[in-house]
């Protein structure tokens, strides 16, 4: 049977369903569902736990999406339940074929917002908002803002502790390489249509989706894996991982599913369980 998942196109009505348990405070001052938090460049919203933070999770929508609807997600009441600070940014680009987007790099394509750099003011206005300078911060995002946490993690590896991409990866023309090692956790489905793990061709080929396969091999260069082939592989129920733990820095982790354009039951634990395990 294939996992239960939030498709592209129930993923607003999945989302919509889930509710913010109470016990979790908001920010007094903004951040909340109907009050973002401006900057210069943008919006985002913010959740913090009741206790002392211990991280920070970053998790962008997809295309389409936003921020407010992210607070809702799975990944956000996990963290929010383990302790973390949960931020939303708003990809917004209103001159763009499509408004609520990421600035994510592929031939044939221009955006008005440099959102690597948008992201960087996200960040350090919620640490100085919240005086969270110096946590961990694991990025964090699903389809068109998964290829945004490739980008991130690619030319501004510094910007997280973690990387935890769903169900999208580099656009053509792929990057040569990267900037420096990075931990990742990449999701994607095995029957994923709409993100396709060889990647896929749009607007008569003027835009291709890049191949998740290449990501991965860019990014093993980048970290001075030592093999090709995953270091082990592992099961969890109807979950396929491989592990590249032999790398001179940094780890990669990949996780398959039966499903479509979403994420797997359980994703945001495991993914969780992932980044505190890749901490120490």
């Amino acid at each position: 049977m294939p996992l239960p998942i939030c498709t592209l196109r129930s993923f607003a009505v999945c989302v919509a369903a889930m509710v913010v348990s109470p016990i979790f405070a908001q920010s007094d001052k903004c951040g909340s569902a109907d009050i973002p938090c401006q900057i210069d460049s943008g919006t985002y919203h913010v959740l913090e736990p009741e206790a002392a933070p211990k991280g920070i999770v970053v998790h962008l929508h997809g295309g389409g999406g936003t921020g407010k609807g992210m607070l809702g997600s799975g990944l956000a009441r996990s963290a929010l339940a383990r302790g973390y600070i949960v931020v939303a940014p708003d990809g917004f680009h209103p001159n763009a074929r499509f408004t609520r987007n990421w600035s994510v790099k592929a031939k044939g394509t221009t955006f008005e917002r440099d959102d690597v750099a948008f992201l960087k003011e996200v960040l350090g206005d919620v640490q100085t908002r919240l005086n969270a300078d110096g946590l961990p911060v694991l990025l964090a995002g699903f389809s068109r803002g998964a290829s945004m946490v490739w980008d991130v993690a690619c030319v501004a590896p510094e910007f997280a502790d973690g990387y935890a991409p769903v169900a999208g990866a580099f656009w053509d023309d792929m990057p040569s390489e990267c900037a420096a090692p990075v931990n990742l956790f990449h999701t994607h489905g095995w029957n994923d249509r709409t993100v396709p793990l060889e990647g896929r061709s749009l607007r008569g080929g003027t835009v291709v989706q890049g191949d998740v396969w290449e990501s991965l091999k860019i990014l093993r260069a980048t970290n001075g894996c030592r093999a090709r082939q995953p270091e082990s592989s592992s099961f969890d129920g109807e979950l396929w991982l491989r592990h590249w733990t032999d790398c001179d820095a940094g780890r990669i982790d990949l996780m398959l599913h039966k499903g479509g354009h979403g994420a797997p039951k359980g994703w945001a634990g495991a993914m969780l369980d992932w980044f505190e395990g890749a901490l120490g």
